[in-house]
């Protein structure tokens, strides 16, 4: 289903399946500790105008699909959520922060897909369709012919 979204110059849709895991996979995120990066997780979300569509904290890793404006850049939103989860979890539980010295909570890294309402395939056709008086000399970029 598209949703389009508005900004004040802008309508789109961007959604993105963001995965990562905690350092050495360590299943950590008790019930306690989930709800709270959960709520975490949503707090960075809203002060960013970033939509959660789904999510899921495991004991050892977390994936969220959200939706979000294209003014942030993925890594951008991987680098808020991770760096400020990591900080205030870290910061409020003592025993958490004697198992991860140096403030590294999350492993390094993380997988991020788009979700694809549109093929490839149906942006290719749609762009060569465009106008039926165009260079039709097989190129990749064509020019309405005046």
């Amino acid at each position: 289903m598209q949703l389009y979204r508005k900004g004040s110059h802008t309508l789109y849709d961007l959604k993105y399946h963001i995965v990562w895991a905690t350092k050495y996979s360590k299943p950590i995120l008790t019930e306690r500790r989930g709800k709270h990066v959960r709520d975490l997780i949503r707090e960075i979300c809203l002060t960013h105008n970033v939509q959660i569509l789904k999510g899921h904290v495991s004991k050892d890793h977390i994936h969220i699909f959200i939706s979000m404006p294209p003014q942030i850049s993925v890594s951008k939103i991987a680098q808020l959520i991770k760096g400020k989860t990591s900080r205030k979890l870290l910061q409020e539980d003592k025993a958490l922060s004697k198992q991860y010295w140096g403030n590294h909570l999350w492993a390094r890294g993380y997988f991020a897909t788009t979700s694809r309402q549109i093929t490839d395939e149906m942006i290719l056709e749609y762009i060569t369709n465009q106008d039926e008086d165009v260079d039709k000399r097989g190129d990749d970029f064509t020019v309405l012919s005046a």
